[in-house]
């Protein structure tokens, strides 16, 4: 039995901003014959080294396929993925999502598309920061906010498939609206997603900067039910020197308030942080409060990122810790995200959950505890479970 390769394939790194952009990357490519996609990323060094390794892979299951690589990477390492005998051509990572960068029309028709049970809904690319360990500026450029209307219209789209819940993403996401008319603030847009969309079951968010997140954000995330009590924040550190040195904006205590803040008016509300490891000159009093905020602000969603030293960052020029107690100060950070996950995984045994079911028999439930559905239960239909033990890290009834 001879299988059929789509003609098109687009293989996505990195963040959720990279998934919404390579959907939209098949719907516009998906005329076009003969063609793989890598939508790179270029965060660390180690997602550098994962592009390269899928760069190979795609070329060794189509050889005769043409290669073009996006994303971050296409503009942070241009010149060494250029020079890869595998990769036919660059597409400028501003220019990905337009028809001309890859000779293509603007597409017409658009694919039959099957029923998805989320959909990551691009709002804003870019960043205006300058966070001294953050290359991604470099490949996303400056903070650019799509308008009310095109946002809408995504997701008027994605609800017409059967999208029963919807992640606001971006590079810097609460900076939506800084470079519109009026300079609205992110609040604004999920106050019209709501008014224009009243049986939108889920609305959830993806990752915020705690500096930016505006009065009307605020009381939607601790008042209305149909936005998600889960809370993603752009943390990075526990240590105010090491904030400081990696030019964030927040303090610890400004972190810990928020999420006191939260809490207070929605108690149910889980959190989660990115957690960079072994940032240079982090000593182990530094390391020493990085654990510590785990536990203080109850992270059970932690991304953990060991440092990884970018070529043209400040932070690159600065006195860097030894790989081997990066590595293992990233191992500690790790557990301890596990040791407040698992308590708090073992706090919903008995309670009922609304649960949106995905593929695979498992799903989500609000607060994004990982649940396994009744067997059966049909991708995109919220179901009530009341779990009663939890299996590989995970919930079941």
């Amino acid at each position: 039995m001879t299988v059929l390769q789509p003609k098109v394939e687009v293989h996505s790194l990195g963040c959720r901003l990279n998934l919404a952009e390579s959907e939209a990357l098949r719907t516009m490519l998906h005329e076009a014959d003969d063609l793989v996609v890598i939508n790179s990323c270029a965060v660390t060094a180690e997602a550098v080294r994962q592009t390269r390794q899928a760069i190979r892979r795609a070329r060794k299951a189509r050889p005769d396929a043409r290669l073009l690589v996006t994303g971050c990477a296409a503009e942070v390492e241009r010149e060494a993925l250029a020079a890869m005998p595998e990769v036919d051509g660059l597409i400028a990572n501003t220019a990905k999502l337009d028809p001309r960068a890859w000779n293509v029309p603007v597409p017409t028709r658009l694919p039959e598309t099957r029923a998805h049970t989320r959909a990551f809904v691009q709002v804003q690319n870019g960043c205006d920061h300058a966070c001294t360990f953050c290359v991604i500026p470099q490949g996303r450029g400056p903070s650019r906010s799509h308008p009310v209307a095109q946002v809408l219209e995504d997701i008027a789209r994605h609800r017409d498939a059967g999208v029963q819940e919807v992640i606001l993403t971006g590079v810097d996401l609460t900076s939506w609206g800084s470079d519109l008319q009026g300079t609205p603030a992110l609040g604004v847009l999920a106050a019209a997603i709501l008014h224009r969309f009243p049986d939108l079951p889920r609305l959830r968010l993806s990752s915020i900067d705690g500096a930016e997140v505006d009065e009307t954000l605020f009381d939607l995330i601790v008042s209305e039910t149909r936005v998600m009590p889960h809370v993603h924040l752009s943390l990075q550190h526990g240590d105010d020197l090491m904030l400081k040195r990696m030019k964030r904006r927040h303090s610890r205590a400004d972190a810990i308030s928020l999420v006191e803040r939260l809490r207070a008016r929605r108690p149910e509300i889980a959190i989660g942080a990115d957690l960079i490891a072994g940032f240079p000159t982090e000593d182990e009093a530094a390391h020493a409060a990085n654990v510590s905020i785990i536990g203080e602000l109850g992270v059970v969603h932690g991304h953990v990122f060991p440092y990884s030293q970018r070529p043209g960052t400040p932070a690159a020029r600065m006195p860097q810790v030894e790989h081997a107690t990066i590595r293992a100060r990233a191992v500690q950070l790790r557990a301890k995200v596990a040791q407040v996950r698992a308590s708090w995984l073992a706090g919903h045994l008995g309670m009922p959950l609304w649960v949106l079911a995905e593929r695979g028999g498992s799903g989500h439930a609000a607060d994004f505890a990982p649940v396994r559905v009744p067997p059966g239960t049909p991708p995109g239909v919220l179901v009530e479970v009341t779990p009663t033990r939890i299996v590989e890290g995970m919930l079941e009834a």
